[in-house]
């Protein structure tokens, strides 16, 4: 299988029900991605989640995401008092040195939610990183953030 290149992760709105693209997909240029600061365009060049030979990896495994995830999840006061519940489907960047970077919303479900999973993957400890031939590289990730009352 081919280790696929990705360039660049901005206009994932486009993939909202696929978590990566195929493997036998030659590289290729997805958007620019702009800093949280709202400053300058910056691209970065990332492995598809199944193109490495090891993953990158919540510490603890999968069962300590999903506890760090409820632990520190806050619903909105407003979407709650008005019933909006459903599924943030967030993708962003875990680096070579596990800090996650690029985090963006692929799939809205209301905007306070939306922040609130953005904050939930901000304050998310280092990863451990993705491996590719003995190398620590990027690796894109996508990550659904359950909203339910």
């Amino acid at each position: 299988m081919p280790k696929t290149l990705l360039r660049s992760i901005l206009l994932l709105p486009l993939m909202a029900g696929a978590a990566v693209f195929s493997a036998a997909q030659p590289p290729r240029h997805i958007a620019n991605v702009s800093s949280r600061t709202g400053s300058a365009p910056v691209c970065v060049d990332v492995y598809e989640y199944d193109c490495v030979d090891i993953q990158p990896q919540f510490p603890g495994g999968d069962g300590a995401m999903v506890r760090f995830i409820n632990k520190e999840r806050r619903y909105p006061t407003q979407a709650y008092h008005e019933g909006i519940e459903g599924r943030v489907l967030c993708g962003f960047v875990v680096n070579e040195d596990g800090s996650l970077s690029h985090i963006s919303v692929i799939r809205s479900v209301e905007k306070s939610l939306d922040r609130e999973a953005v904050r939930i993957i901000s304050n998310m400890p280092k990863w451990d990183a993705g491996v590719l031939s003995d190398t620590f590289v990027p690796v894109y990730y996508i990550l659904p953030i359950p909203f339910r009352l």
